[in-house]
This record gives C-alpha cells, structure tokens and sequence, in this order.
C-alpha cells in the first residue's frame, strides 16, 4: 500500500492540471470557436516550436515562480500560510536596485552582494510575522497581508525619494548597470535570443537545498513536527516558537532571493512606482499547492506553469485577446489550488483500504488460532 500512498501527490496534482486545461479550452470554445482548436494546442506546443528561444523564455519565467513556490511550500511544511510573499519579493527586489545602483565600487562583485541583500531583506520580512506568530498568537495570514502593503508603499515612498535610484522621466527605478547583473553562464548562447541567465540555476540548487534540509536533516525534522502537532513537539523538548520564526526567516529569505533575481537580471525590469502589489508572490501560493509544497515538485509545477505562460502569448496569432491568455493561465491555475484537496482524499482512501486489509488479516489469523485449539482437543 506504501507505493500506491506515494504517487498520491502525483496523481492529484495531474488531476488539476486536467482540469484545468479543460476549463481553458472552454472558455477558448466560447471566445471563438472556429480557432479553439489551433488556440490550445499554441499553449501547449507554443515555447517548443519555438526552438531554444522558448525553452530559454520558460526558464526564465519559471525562476521566479520556482522560488516563490519554494517560499509558501516551505511555509507550508511547517504548518504556516506564508501569504506575504509578495511583499518580500518586493523588499527583495528593492536591495537588488539598491546594490546595483549605489554601489559600483564592488565590481564583479555588485550582483552577488546584491542577492545577498536581497535574501536579507527578505528574510528580515519573514521575520516580523514568525515572530508576531511564535510570541503574541497574531495569526501570520492577517500580519502577512498588512505587510505586503507596508512594503509597496514603503518601497515606493524610499525609491522615489532617491534619486540615485528613481527615473523621473518613466517613473520607476533606474536601470541597472551591466556590471551588476547576473551572468549569463553561457545560456545565452544556449538558448539564444530569450532571458534566461543564472537565476534558474540558483532556483535549482535552493530547491534542493530545501530538500536536504526538511528530509535529511534534525532541523527539517523539527520544523515538520512543529507545523505537525506544536503541541507534542512542545512535549518532545522541541522550541516550538524558535521553529516558527525559523521557518518563517527562510521562507522571507527565499522569496527576497526571487525578487533581486528578477530586477539583476538585466531583462529590463524595473520597481514601477504604483499602488499594485506584485503576482509573483501570490503566484507562489498555486506553484506551491500544484508541486504538493515539495521543492523537488515545485520545481516541475513552477516549469509547467511557466511552460503555459510562454506558450499562451501566441495565442494572440488566432485573433484571441490578450486578456484572455491571462484569463486561461489563471484559470489553470486557480485548479491548481485543489490539488492538495484530492491528495488528502487519495490517501484516505489508502488508509480505509489499509485498515480493511489489516481488520481482514486480524480475522484470519483469530479464526485459524481457534482451529488449532479444536485439533487439540
């Protein structure tokens, strides 16, 4: 029954992919049928007929998905809601301009100290609702919210009033310095024409980072039993309130990590000085519950969805809007959201079989005790 229980996850997160290109192809059927056809398969063979180009694109929208999946997936396996990735994203993005921009006198060097404060800043961000949660009860969902609005606005405000960071002119940060964005590693080359650079690499390497730590190591283990059961783990002699504040540090830090990625990059982004909070993070919640808060899973689930948003900007080759791509990749991954619904119900349907297979064995094995004692007398 073991091997049956471990592909649960698998099979729940293939159920909302499903139903989730089901629902997209609807709404496709709705919009313009005559196209619906030629329409989905774009989404699904889109970044492939483009050769090395929309592999590359894939990646490069997969990093940040990646680890903010990695954040609210860690979260999760700690028994928290990390709903503010968002906003440490952002805090995140910020340090990355802040380095590449204030400071050139760290040459090569700029970018990586950049990450560096970015995963900082991050973490510092994390910390405030582990604490507030660990400490004074306050439920981290409520702190979370407030302070991905505390970080837009703050960022905002800081940004410009800066003017070694802030462009008047199109009113959003500067652009960074060549020097201070990520290398390119070669993937340039390999996937020639799209943005990919060393951000995927670094999602790679974190997520299985992340792995090690919550499967292979104490501290993973007692971060789980933590978000398990905090009261037996309070019993056990495991600080319950350092493993919350622990947890909620890593995943701040994971996601500030994802947010000075995306702005060294040197793909153009840039912090855009308006009251709207960045997807990204939120985005994180449904590659998180798609990839069952398993780094290895998020890895996959973060490339899927980023396969379908690469593939769903040539939708506009069938005359279908560009509001509707947004709606179809919503919509899939609204889906995703049920994945972690279906595999609790897979694995209680495992263990009512388990428990009748083991009631069924307990019968045999009473009733060949009473044979023997007959055949003894």
């Amino acid at each position: 029954m073991k091997k049956k229980k471990d592909f649960a996850p698998f099979i729940s997160s293939l159920a909302a992919i499903v139903c989730g290109l089901i629902i997209g192809f609807i709404i496709l059927m709705i919009s313009n049928p005559n196209e619906a056809v030629a329409g989905f398969g774009t989404i699904l063979t889109g970044s492939i007929t483009h050769g090395a180009k929309g592999i590359g694109q894939v990646l490069y929208y997969a990093t940040p998905l990646i680890l903010c999946g990695l954040s609210v997936g860690f979260a999760f396996k700690t028994g928290l809601f990390n709903i503010g990735g968002s906003g440490q994203f952002l805090m995140g993005a910020f340090g990355g301009i802040f380095i590449g921009l204030t400071c050139p006198q760290l040459g090569p060097f700029q970018w990586v100290v950049g990450l560096l404060f970015a995963t900082l800043l991050g973490a510092i961000w994390g910390a405030i609702p582990g604490i507030l949660k660990a400490y004074f009860n306050v439920n981290e969902v409520i702190t979370c919210i407030m302070l991905n609005y505390i970080s837009l606005f703050w960022v905002n405000m800081t940004v410009k009033g800066n003017k070694l960071l802030f462009n008047t002119l199109r009113n959003e940060s500067k652009d960074i310095p060549k020097v201070a964005t990520l290398p390119k590693l070669g993937l340039d080359k390999l996937f020639d024409g799209s943005s990919v650079n060393s951000g995927i690499i670094i999602a790679i390497v974190v997520a299985i980072i992340l792995y090690i730590i919550l499967e292979k190591t104490t501290f993973g283990y007692e971060l789980k039993a933590c978000g398990l059961n905090k009261n037996a783990s309070k019993y056990a002699g495991i600080n319950e309130n350092r493993s919350i504040v622990y947890s909620m540090v890593i995943a701040g830090a994971i996601a500030g990590l994802a947010g000075g990625i995306m702005l060294l990059s040197g793909t153009g982004r840039h912090i855009e000085i308006k009251d709207v909070i960045p997807n990204e993070g939120f985005n994180g919640i449904s590659v998180a519950l798609l990839g069952v808060s398993n780094p290895i899973g998020v890895i996959f689930s973060g490339l899927f969805i980023a396969y379908l948003t690469a593939g769903g900007f040539y939708l506009q080759l069938f005359h279908f809007s560009k509001e509707i791509i947004d709606i179809i990749v919503a919509v899939i991954i609204y889906f995703s959201a049920f994945a972690l619904i279906i595999k609790r119900f897979l694995e209680k349907l495992n263990d009512k079989k388990r428990d009748k297979n083991e009631r069924l064995t307990y019968n045999v094995e009473d009733k060949s005790i009473t044979l023997t004692r007959k055949k003894g007398v």
